[in-house]
């Protein structure tokens, strides 16, 4: 276990922060390959309206899911901020509060998502020859929610203590079975979408299994216990204080996604295809640079526990600089070898691949600007501050999206996909501005508290 843990409080930082993040980037690459198995297989074997059926659930799932995945974000900083202190009785309950939380979310998500996909779905314009398939694609993603909660936030803890290796490993062997299901429910069983999100709920709780016995396995005071489940009140309180607008964040975050993929969806099942595919390529250049945002949050984290804030402001400039240079390789690569990639998941439409390639061009090739953004929260959030970012991306990214729809988007010579994707460009560099002002505000003032004490 001691070789695992990365000390982030002490020693060099640039070489810590990447130990830190290459297995996040690698968790998270593999996560993406086994979620575009799903594209993949059903592109292949059942045409690319089953790829758009597919598609149409992400920003939907998006919506209805991040606003329990950010009660994992404020048990990431609970445990990291904890550790930091070395307080190992609120490390203790933070763990022991939060995987009861974990499944409480699961169990109210499933609900959710099976009793009410159908009606989401018509609320945002789907096509009928595509509704049938998201409905049933959906509601079987749904059912694993719960394996899907419990991984998340027991990852979370793990990451925070300095293990980033586990969850890659677990993430890994969760993953080829899914592969393999995907390919037998839609081969041998004709299951079409539902058998590719039967795979993804198998998988799901395949990782939530692992994730769990590796936490009962911890000799130090992340260690798990089925028998110390409680909801502590003070730990619940941080969990949610830190978490909650961290989940509004996001949620509101995916509302402006959805209603940018219902006026794709206006456009029809082509474009519908063709946006899920370049979607999903792009969904690898945004793991690079979201694995920096967690760790300026779990770095942060526990350096603010540690009252160690030279180091906090240090950790921020080294990811803003990292995460940079990846978004510029990354989004410049994908782009490149754009074509040859949605033909993987597109072989009946190249109209489709021609609209994925305009996302790709609008989106992918300035990806590194969203990263700038959301490292920016990652090191707020871990300072402990939840509020203001999430005012900050409400403003910055959900209000202005949906602005640009009903404003510039009806004007007759904007109303184009093109249009849709440029406001996802303007809207992050406008938070990350922003943002970053915040940040030294805030900064400043911790600094401040300290050298008056």
């Amino acid at each position: 276990m001691a070789k695992k843990k990365i000390d982030m409080c002490n020693g060099p930082l640039f070489s810590g922060i990447i130990r830190h993040t290459v297995p996040i980037i690698l968790t998270s690459i593999l996560q993406l390959l086994f979620n575009a198995a799903d594209l993949v297989v059903v592109g292949r074997f059942c045409g690319s309206v089953s790829v758009a059926a597919v598609g149409a659930t992400g920003s939907l799932t998006n919506l209805i899911v991040n606003l329990f995945i950010g009660l994992s974000v404020g048990c990431g900083v609970s445990v990291a901020q904890a550790i930091g202190a070395r307080d190992d009785e609120a490390t203790h309950r933070t763990v022991h509060t939060a995987i009861p939380s974990a499944i409480v979310s699961g169990v109210v998500l499933t609900v959710i998502g099976v009793s009410l996909s159908e009606t989401f779905l018509g609320w945002m314009g789907t096509p009928q020859n595509v509704l049938e398939l998201s409905a049933v694609y959906m509601k079987l993603y749904f059912c694993g929610m719960t394996f899907n909660m419990v991984y998340n936030f027991g990852a979370s803890i793990l990451r925070a203590a300095g293990d980033t290796k586990g969850p890659l490993l677990y993430l890994s062997c969760a993953g080829v079975i899914n592969v393999i299901l995907n390919v037998i429910f839609v081969t041998q069983f004709n299951m079409n979408v539902g058998g590719v999100a039967l795979a993804t709920a198998v998988s799901q709780g395949i990782s939530a299994v692992l994730v769990i016995m590796a936490l009962m396995r911890r000799t130090d005071a992340c260690r798990f216990s089925f028998k110390k489940m409680h909801f502590y009140s003070a730990q619940l309180k941080k969990m949610l204080t830190i978490g909650i607008p961290a989940g509004i964040q996001g949620s509101l975050f995916s509302i402006s996604n959805v209603i940018i993929q219902s006026s794709i969806n206006s456009f029809g099942d082509v474009l519908m295809s063709g946006n899920a595919a370049a979607g999903n390529i792009e969904g690898f250049v945004y793991v690079l640079m979201n694995a920096f945002h967690q760790s300026a949050l779990n770095f942060t984290g526990q350096n603010v526990g540690a009252m160690n804030y030279k180091r906090v402001k240090k950790t921020l400039l080294i990811c803003l600089g990292c995460v940079t240079i990846a978004g510029l390789a990354a989004g410049g690569t994908v782009y490149l070898l754009g074509e040859q990639l949605l033909s993987i998941y597109i072989t009946d439409s190249p109209q489709a691949i021609a609209y994925g390639m305009t996302r790709l061009s609008l989106i992918c090739l300035p990806y590194f600007l969203c990263g700038l953004m959301d490292t920016t929260t990652g090191a707020i959030r871990g300072m402990g501050v939840s509020l203001s970012p999430m005012v900050i991306t409400i403003l910055g990214v959900c209000v202005f999206r949906i602005g640009w729809v009903y404003t510039i988007f009806q004007v007759p010579q904007f109303h184009t996909p093109s249009c849709l994707y440029i406001s996802y460009t303007v809207s992050w560099s406008i938070t990350f501005l922003i943002e970053l002002i915040a940040f030294f505000m805030i900064y400043k003032k911790r600094t401040k508290m300290i050298k008056a004490d």
